[in-house]
């Protein structure tokens, strides 16, 4: 079984069946006079977020890319492991992907986390090399690939050659940070506070790197000002304006990685460029700004979202190729 365990997503793979489970990364926690108990996980538990009374917590415990909740997260992959074996499968082997900046103490926790809900033996991916394999890029040749994985919590920038990475930067700005810059424009020009749910569905809509529409999307929300309900009309200049800062930091990380690439692979990336995986990858324009800021070619993968999930399965299916990037702690 192969695991994805993103910040804002989970999604699981099995052998040969490709991936079975495509889940939010919640749990809701029920506080009983002191007791805390698992109320919903994934879906159902994403729905409650910011909508739940005093005693239940909609809860996210990974935060960018690592476990925050050490407990929760265990009954998280638990629930996950048990929902794909409708008959539970004794003691699975697991490969799960993790940041390239996550400390080895991090990583630790990540296995601990799914050895205690019950895993035979639990390895380890980094996200670039995952999001690699599913995007299809040669890494295992003497060819430069580069990827930029923009996940929910952190952003993976690596170059790639021979199987390994030569250069590589887990980036803590992503999805999560982009939803927090629409909320904070909003409160600053608008005078509106909106929740992150909602930052998330303006993203979606009219989120864009480079505006070109003259649409109109309804944002409902809070006026600040009088603390009534509220309802104003934004457009893609707005959303390109709230996220800017974000993708003049992630075009920053780019162009440090393409200055610490070596000459021979600089050449090769030319030609090659760069691909896009992560939900990140689905903004709209997101590749034009990139293009346009680094002069390099961008793509954007086939299916952005599960590229490190399906890249994942792979590694766990050809073990003999890809054992060199697996690592136990």
């Amino acid at each position: 079984m192969a695991i994805d365990l993103g910040t804002a997503n989970t999604l699981v793979v099995l052998k040969s069946k490709g991936v079975v489970l495509n889940e939010p990364s919640v749990v809701a926690v029920v506080d009983n006079k002191g007791k805390k108990s698992v109320l919903a996980v994934g879906d159902e538990a994403k729905t409650m977020l910011g909508r739940t009374p005093g005693n239940i917590q909609a809860i996210r415990p990974l935060r960018d890319g690592v476990i925050a909740d050490f407990i929760v997260t265990e009954e998280m992959i638990k629930h996950f492991i048990k929902k794909v074996h409708k008959k539970t499968l004794a003691n699975p082997r697991i490969l799960i992907c993790v940041p390239t900046g996550s400390t080895p103490v991090e990583r630790k926790a990540i296995q601990d986390s799914a050895l205690a809900a019950g895993a035979r033996r639990v390895q380890l991916i980094e996200e670039p090399i995952a999001a690699a394999i599913g995007a299809n890029l040669p890494i295992s040749e003497a060819t430069g690939s580069m990827i930029v994985d923009i996940g929910g919590g952190t952003s993976e920038i690596a170059v790639m050659s021979l199987g390994g990475l030569v250069y590589s930067k887990s980036l803590r700005v992503a999805g999560d940070s982009m939803d927090t810059a629409i909320v904070d424009y909003m409160r600053k020009e608008y005078n509106l506070l909106i929740g992150d749910t909602t930052a998330e569905k303006i993203k979606k809509e009219m989120g864009t790197a480079v505006p070109t529409g003259t649409n109109t999307y309804p944002v409902k929300g809070r006026d600040l000002r009088s603390g009534t309900p509220k309802e104003v009309n934004i457009t893609e200049e707005d959303t390109a304006e709230a996220l800017n800062d974000i993708m003049k930091q992630m075009v920053g990380a780019i162009k440090d990685a393409l200055e610490n690439t070596p000459p021979e692979l600089s050449a090769d990336l030319v030609d090659m460029g760069l691909t896009l995986t992560g939900g990140g990858a689905l903004l709209k324009n997101i590749d034009k700004r990139f293009s346009k800021e680094t002069g390099l070619p961008v793509h954007i993968a086939d299916d952005p979202l599960s590229c490190v999930a399906v890249g994942t399965g792979k590694a766990l299916d050809q073990e003999e190729t890809f054992s060199t990037m697996l690592s136990e702690y």
